[in-house]
Order: C-alpha cells, then structure tokens, then sequence
C-alpha cells in the first residue's frame, strides 16, 4: 500500500480527496493536516465521512512527513503550496499540488498574474497534471502541478481542432460558467446563500488568473502562441463548470465530421465522454465523476464552431484530476478508485 497524505484537508478540494482516497484500493492515508482542525477526528469535520475514515487532523510541518508519506497532496491556497513543496521534495516526498504555484513555466507570467515566486526554480521541473495531453510525462515526475478546473475544460474542448488546424486560434472566446464551491469553503460575502442565489454575473473580467494557464496549454496544443478572451461566470449551483468556447472554423467541417475527429483523439480516453450529434453537455450529467462531456455544434451562417465542456470542478477539475495523477506516479492503473458513475440530481 502506497502511504499518501494530504496538507489542506479541510477544504471543498480536501474533503474530496479524503473522499476518493479513503476507499481507493492501493494506497492508505497516513495523515491529514488541517491546522483550524487540528486534533479533531475527520467525523466531526465532515460528518459524511463518518465510517469510511478514522483519522484526527493534524498540524504538522512538511519536513516532518519524511517516512511518513510516500506521496503528499497539498490542497492549500496560491503562494502558501510554494513555500511547503520544496522541504517535501527535499525529505523524498513526491508531491501533487492543487494549487496554481506551479502551473506556469514562466515566473515573470506567474509574477504578473499572482504574486512574487519564491521557488522560481522548481517550475522548470513541474509537469503540468493533464493527463490527457501529458500523460508521458508524468509517471516519473516529482512535482506534478494539477491543472485549474476552468483550463481543464477548456483545453479538453479544444484540443483536438487546435492540433489539427482546423480553427483560427486569434478568434478563441470562452464563456464559462462555475458553481459556488469554486471558491472554497472560506466564508466571503460573495458567496453566501443570499448573495448567490437566484443570481448570475460575471467576475474576474479582464484578468482571471486561469488565463495564462489556459493560454499556456492551448499554445502548447497549436504550436505557437495563443491568445484568448476569457470570462467566467458564477452561477447558483454547488457544483460544475460547463465551458462554452467558440472560434471560426478555417475549413467547412461539418458537426459530424467534427465529432469523429473528437471520437478519434479521445478515444482511449476512459474519462472523456463524446456526446452525441444534437446533445449538449449538463453539468448535472458529470456532478461526483471524474468525466469530461463534451459536445459541439457548427454555426453554417457565421462559420463558427461552438464547442461545450462539462466537468465537475471538485473532481475532474480538481481531487479526481490529482488522484488520476497520483495513480499515474505510483504505476498505477489510471482509472483506480476513479470508475464511480455520476451522481443523479
């Protein structure tokens, strides 16, 4: 058995992963760290996890896991995961982060868009967590950065038209939508019941922070830069993220054709599911599950294509996406612990 532990359990993220970990077949929990919680039982915590797991939260220091743990998530805010993985790395401890300190390459672009980086050094050795387009590359990292809940529908959406060519990339607009766990567990105005419900806006505009990470993947995806225009929604759901991206197709593919393209790229993919011609993607249809629906229609009159994604932003958009990598570190089947079907409404 594989002796995982995760820093941050306390969180939407956190409490996730104890979730899929606490019944996963090949790995054990050996500490949760939570230091408002520190020295309570998880049962009291989070009471849905009452009987599928029986430990207390601990405050404990990262270097202090060395032996402990094989592989650590830390499931903690930007700018705090920069300064704990480096003493993790240094004990022998593998890391998933589900933070963004780690997402981008270029820290003058993480600078730009965050805050100053004090481990500037490891993000030319972070392998961005997508399994789907870098899968290769991360059974042996050491650090794996798992992706935002946002990219991770974008690029899904996108990727295989960008590979092929098939859109013109300066026309990209995504339109996307999340539900209020997004923002965390942390109380905030903004995301009170009375503030959220029965309402819909926009935020974030112009400079959302998953930008540059969306920007990021997609270029790698095309072969050149790319730039987009991106806005995000919060709407009044616990749970999901359907993105809407649209761009003009620079060859007259029809929907049909399109969608044997997706069928085709995706195929050996167990979490992406290709919806059929005339259904589009509900974030209801994903809530609990690891999966990605996509679907798509082509625009005849304005020769755009539009392209929908739906994920749930707790699982594949976050604690499912890193357990995927967690299985792919350790050797593991990828699908492990990972096969339950969606939740119904």
């Amino acid at each position: 058995m594989h002796r995982i532990a995760v820093i941050g359990a306390s969180g939407y993220t956190g409490v996730e992963l104890l979730r899929l970990l606490a019944l996963h077949p090949a790995v054990k929990l050996v500490c949760i760290t939570s230091r408002q919680s520190a020295g309570q039982p998880v049962s009291a915590v989070f009471p849905s996890l009452r009987g599928c797991l029986d430990l207390d939260f601990e405050d404990v220091d990262p270097p202090s896991l060395a032996g402990r743990a094989d592989l650590v998530f830390t499931a903690v805010p930007h700018q705090a995961a920069m300064g704990m993985i480096p003493p993790l790395l240094d004990a022998g401890c593998r890391v998933v982060d589900l933070s963004a300190d780690f997402r981008l390459r270029d820290v003058a672009v993480y600078q730009d868009w965050y805050q100053e980086h004090t481990a500037p050094t490891l993000l030319a050795e972070s392998i961005y967590g997508l399994p789907e387009l870098y899968r290769a590359q991360i059974p042996k990292a050491r650090l794996v950065a798992n992706p935002g809940c946002y990219p991770t529908s974008v690029a899904l959406a996108l990727t295989p038209m960008l590979r092929h060519q098939l859109i013109d990339p300066a026309t990209i607009i995504i339109d996307s939508k999340s539900g209020t766990s997004g923002a965390g567990r942390v109380a905030k105005v903004d995301s009170l019941y009375c503030e959220v419900n029965e309402g819909f806006k926009a935020y974030g505009l112009p400079r959302h922070r998953h930008t540059p990470e969306i920007e990021q993947t997609l270029s790698d995806q095309a072969g050149h830069p790319v730039v987009v225009s991106f806005t995000p929604h919060l709407v009044p759901a616990n749970r999901g993220i359907l993105s809407t991206c649209y761009a003009s197709l620079v060859a007259g593919m029809s929907r049909d054709e399109l969608l044997t393209l997706y069928r085709e790229e995706y195929a050996d993919e167990p979490f992406i599911r290709i919806l059929p011609a005339g259904q589009l993607p509900n974030i209801s249809q994903v809530r609990g599950s690891n999966f990605c629906d996509i679907g798509l229609e082509v625009d005849g009159r304005t020769g755009r294509v539009i392209v929908v994604a739906a994920i749930d932003n707790l699982v594949k958009g976050a604690a499912g996406q890193a357990v995927q990598n967690m299985n792919l570190m350790l050797g593991l089947p990828e699908q492990t612990g990972l096969l339950a079907p969606p939740l119904l409404p």
